[in-house]
């Protein structure tokens, strides 16, 4: 295939995406966002394979190359030590071989315009070959390298899962599988199953999402019968319990409080056509992505731009029958679905981070009819973000009133429950349920 001007290889956007997200900061949406244009399409899943990789396993492969490298490289390298970064990821876990790695290394190193490493990178990649199983040996007696997680993260999964810390590391080192929902009011999952059969697309039910399916491979969704005319959206399993726990009713005003990108929005409408829907969102470029989500899949809400931690600019006083607060957290029960979370998040953003959850909750306690009911929900692992806070909340508010979670799935917390990164083939997710005490 002749390569248009301005289209890169896969190994090139691959590393001008991670130099965007472990050098810039930038998360890996964005990063990617940036290149997709200047990837020839073919080349699409290498590259995605090689970032997400990289992104996974970093901290095994810094640990490698640091035993490799008789001196660490200088700050001003650091596209030379992306370059090893993702031939030794290849080398280790894909199927390319050994010597078209190592070439396409060397190859990559003079592109950047540093010829003089390219002896080093050529020598450094040939020593691994040579002692590789040696070499991978010798790192796991490191937990940070074993693992491939940052020190702050495993030393609190240890704290508040220490049973099953070893289960939820390794989970957020697997490839995650691809969840769909399927849409109630335009079709059954029985129906969706045969239109994926016609097309020998093979898919598994889940336990208790009722309108769950899992792929059995991964696919882009340009391939999925219905896709565009919103017959199916792709949303992971034990996110889709939010709203059978939220038990919206016909003729009920809803609120969903950090809303983006609009899943559980459109599956509460989904599952309850009749209901008074608004969303509110902090970030503009977010809530387009709600609204394309609405669009497509023909559903209606009200969509507000606006701050979950201050109602005054947005609401009009009107109370809610039930409130979904979607809470922004450290994302640390999704990293195998968003591995730059390993790279962005950092132990001192918990404390910002558990401020604005309680701030949220109380908010949304003010906005909850008495007798309404609240879904507390965040993709979070760690008790500080989830049951802490709940006790938080019914300590300074004594009308929110706890509600049991009736399930036998994951695992029950002193307030709420937890399901954690692969359970059931799901993303690590927890649920609260409260109640407003008072008469309606």
């Amino acid at each position: 295939m002749r390569v248009k001007t301005g289209e890169q290889s896969a190994r090139q956007v691959a590393i001008t995406v991670l130099e965007a997200v472990l050098v810039k900061g930038r998360s890996l949406a964005t990063a990617r966002s940036l290149v997709q244009d200047k990837l020839v399409a073919r080349e699409r899943p290498l590259a995605m394979e090689l970032v997400n990789g990289v992104l996974r396993w970093r901290f095994r492969l810094e640990a490698l190359l640091a035993k490799l490298l008789s001196k660490s490289l200088r700050k001003k390298d650091v596209d030379i030590q992306l370059v090893l970064l993702l031939a030794l990821y290849e080398l280790i876990e894909l199927s390319t071989p050994d010597y078209a790695v190592v070439n396409e290394a060397v190859s990559q190193t003079r592109r950047v315009g540093k010829k003089w490493a390219s002896g080093m990178v050529n020598g450094v990649l040939r020593s691994f070959i040579r002692d590789r199983e040696a070499l991978l040996s010798s790192i796991d007696e490191d937990e940070v390298a074993r693992f491939s997680h940052p020190r702050w993260l495993i030393d609190l999964l240890k704290q508040d899962w220490p049973q099953q810390t070893v289960q939820i590391l390794d989970a957020n080192n697997q490839r995650p599988p691809m969840w769909l929902r399927v849409n109630a009011g335009k079709t059954s999952v029985e129906d969706y199953i045969k239109r994926l059969d016609a097309q020998q697309i093979k898919a598994f039910r889940h336990p208790l999402a009722d309108a769950a399916l899992k792929l059995e491979s991964p696919m882009d969704v340009s391939r999925l019968p219905g896709f565009a005319q919103g017959l199916v959206s792709v949303q992971d399993a034990a996110a889709q319990l939010a709203a059978k726990l939220l038990g919206a009713e016909n003729g009920e005003r809803i609120l969903d409080l950090c809303a983006a990108p609009g899943g559980k929005t459109c599956h509460l409408l989904e599952s309850a056509a009749n209901i008074e829907m608004t969303a509110v969102e902090l970030e503009p470029l977010r809530m387009q992505r709600v609204k394309q989500n609405l669009d497509r899949l023909g559903l209606h809400a009200k969509l507000i731009v606006g701050d979950a931690t201050d109602t005054q600019g947005w609401w009009d006083g009107r109370m809610f029958d039930r409130i979904l607060v979607d809470a922004p957290c450290s994302a640390s029960g999704v990293i195998r679905r968003h591995p730059d979370i390993k790279s962005l998040r950092h132990a001192d953003d918990l404390d910002s981070l558990t401020k604005i959850q309680q701030q949220i909750l109380l908010q949304a306690l003010s906005m909850l009819k008495p007798g309404g009911e609240l879904l507390y929900v965040t993709c979070s692992v760690l008790k500080r973000e989830n049951e802490q806070q709940i006790a938080q909340l019914m300590s300074v508010r004594e009308e929110a009133v706890e509600i049991d979670i009736d399930e036998t799935w994951g695992n029950p917390c002193a307030h709420g429950r937890q399901l954690l990164p692969g359970d059931m083939d799901g993303d690590g997710f927890y649920y609260a349920r409260l109640k407003k005490q008072g008469n309606p």
